[in-house]
């Protein structure tokens, strides 16, 4: 499977209290500060999923073909104006498969200034939008992984949701406040319980420290 190297870096440079913003071009990174009344909500939706059997490589030619349709090397040196420009002259798929990729890349600046401003609200509306795009234009998700996100927008102290990994099943991830937390993961394992008819476990995370060596 032709997969990226997120869940490799976040392992290795992980910082306490930080999110990492990876530029998967250079390599570089930047630790971007956590406010501390925010807390990542892992939720699992109890359905599992073999990428290596999912339509994960297709995504990945898909976008391959955008790129080779506009000659850049890569979908981020892509502008949405330039990618609108040429929509028609385009496969729908492979359209809404780079049109998710162009926004995404900008929804992820986007919530890196949420985060350093401190606007929550703006964080978990980007998060949202991410969602949509992944079930919408990338066709990611699933029904579970659908009703997860929504029944966490409609819980306490949510501020947004969205699928994680590489979709089709597994789990989603919410914007909580901390002080409501609990609250949220009582009413979210209730109201999922309720519309999916399987159990969700919610994990509650904060960021921290990356794989470190010890001597013994």
């Amino acid at each position: 499977m032709n997969c990226g190297i997120m869940d490799q870096t976040i392992s290795a440079l992980g910082q306490a209290g930080n999110a990492l913003f990876l530029d998967c071009r250079s390599l570089e990174t930047r630790q971007v500060r956590m406010p501390d009344n925010l807390q990542i909500a892992v939720m699992d939706t109890g359905t599992r999923h073999e990428l290596v059997d999912s339509a994960y490589n297709e995504r990945r030619l898909q976008c391959e073909k955008a790129a080779a349709f506009f000659e850049v090397k890569a979908l981020r040196d892509l502008s949405l104006e330039n990618l609108f420009s040429s929509e028609k002259e385009l496969d729908p798929v492979v359209f809404r498969r780079a049109r998710h990729v162009v926004t995404e890349n900008q929804r992820v600046l986007s919530f890196i200034k949420a985060l350093e401003n401190g606007t929550p609200e703006k964080a978990g509306e980007l998060m949202n939008e991410s969602h949509q795009s992944l079930r919408d234009d990338f066709e990611v998700s699933s029904e579970a992984l659908d009703l997860i996100s929504e029944c966490a927008r409609e819980s306490p102290g949510c501020y947004g949701a969205r699928m994680t990994g590489g979709g089709f099943a597994g789990c989603g991830v919410a914007l909580v406040d901390q002080s409501r937390s609990e609250e949220f993961s009582k009413e979210l394992e209730r109201k999922y319980k309720t519309v999916a008819g399987r159990t969700a476990k919610i994990y509650l995370c904060s960021p921290s420290e990356g794989a470190e060596s010890f001597k013994i």
